[in-house]
């Protein structure tokens, strides 16, 4: 049997402009308050959102402009571009490593459209190989950094002793829009901030955790759940508001089916980390798993400091979770566009 994929080391970066969350209630107020008199019904979202700050690749003024393509296509380039360098080096410097031992690249982001991709485009910035191989995912959304995570580990078995690096990047605020007046448009203003993730993983022995198994389910019939509308000022987010109460009730047979396909049940689990969507959503999942309310603390602490930065929020949370202290095994989970969870299972490296 090949020998498991191990992470040699995981690193986060966030941009430089702080968006406090009172700051961004106002602004939304003075932006969408006379034009959509809905909003004062929706006003609460930013109080109860569980969110003291977010990071975005522009200063808040910037969103108060109305925006197309072509502008948010130009700051997607630079803001991902810097934040997959900055988050890309640490890990690499992070595993021991330089850019010219990285064999592989999986990039997943889903807040843009890049074409050459972001690492094609950061390959002579940060020194990888003629060779290297790159694969860029998109339309996993909030989902991308465990499935990411999840490609990149079979990708580093399948070649043993070849080091795959992981990036997710997403510049989330560029869903705002002034011309969007919907709910699901003003829960994204509350909701979402920029980040990137990232790790390098090698098959072999060593590194900070085993990589054990992964796991996806889709549910039927929910594409209208999460995810786009692809429109002439740019992406337009689709939130239903049944996505808690449909985790609640769907979430625990899933995953015990997940779990179940290697050998696992939720007992087997020392510690489920998520991807913290929202108060609600973390609640949620709480109780669909009997985890107890208050259970998932890293991931509102996370939400609280960064938002919802979708793909990389995830790995934000297991970050905080190892340097506290990796239990024996966890379950890092998300539910993302499809509507889909994906699970992968790993172990504290002995």
């Amino acid at each position: 049997m090949a020998p498991r994929a191990r992470l040699l080391s995981l690193a986060t970066s966030v941009p430089p402009y702080v968006i406090h969350q009172g700051v961004a209630a106002a602004v939304a107020h003075r932006a969408f308050a006379p034009r959509y008199p809905e909003f004062e019904q929706l006003r609460p979202v930013f109080d109860n959102a569980g969110i003291r700050t977010r990071r975005g690749v522009r200063p808040i003024e910037w969103y108060l402009e109305d925006r197309g393509w072509p502008e948010r296509t130009t700051v997607f380039l630079e803001g991902a571009g810097e934040l997959f360098c900055a988050a890309a080096r640490e890990a690499i410097e992070q595993a021991g490593l330089t850019p010219e031992q990285i064999d592989t690249i999986v990039t997943v982001s889903s807040t843009g459209i890049a074409a050459p991709s972001l690492e094609a485009r950061a390959a002579a910035r940060m020194g990888f190989r003629a060779d290297v191989e790159r694969i860029p995912i998109f339309g996993l959304g909030c989902a991308g950094g465990v499935s990411g995570l999840a490609i990149a580990s079979r990708l580093a078995q399948a070649r043993p002793g070849t080091n795959v690096l992981l990036v997710a990047v997403e510049i989330c605020t560029l869903a705002f829009r002034l011309d969007k007046l919907t709910k699901a448009n003003i829960v994204a203003t509350a909701l979402f901030g920029d980040g990137a993730a990232a790790c390098v993983l090698r098959a072999g022995e060593g590194g900070l955790a085993e990589i054990e198994a992964s796991a996806e389910h889709l549910w039927p019939d929910t594409l209208g759940i999460m995810g786009w509308d692809v429109e002439p000022q740019g992406f337009g987010v689709i939130f239903d508001r049944d996505i808690p109460p449909f985790a609640e009730k769907h979430l625990e047979p899933a995953m015990t089916s997940m779990l179940g396909k290697a050998g696992l049940t939720s007992e087997d689990i020392d510690r489920f980390v998520f991807h913290p969507g929202g108060v609600k959503v973390l609640q949620a999942l709480e109780s669909a798993l009997w985890l107890g309310q208050g259970a998932l603390d890293h991931e509102r602490e996370v939400l609280a400091e960064c938002g919802n930065m979708s793909a990389p929020t995830a790995l934000f949370v297991l970050k905080r979770v190892m340097d506290e202290g990796l239990p024996d095994r966890i379950a890092l989970g998300a539910l993302g566009p499809g509507f889909t969870a994906s699970c992968v299972t790993m172990r504290a490296a002995a």
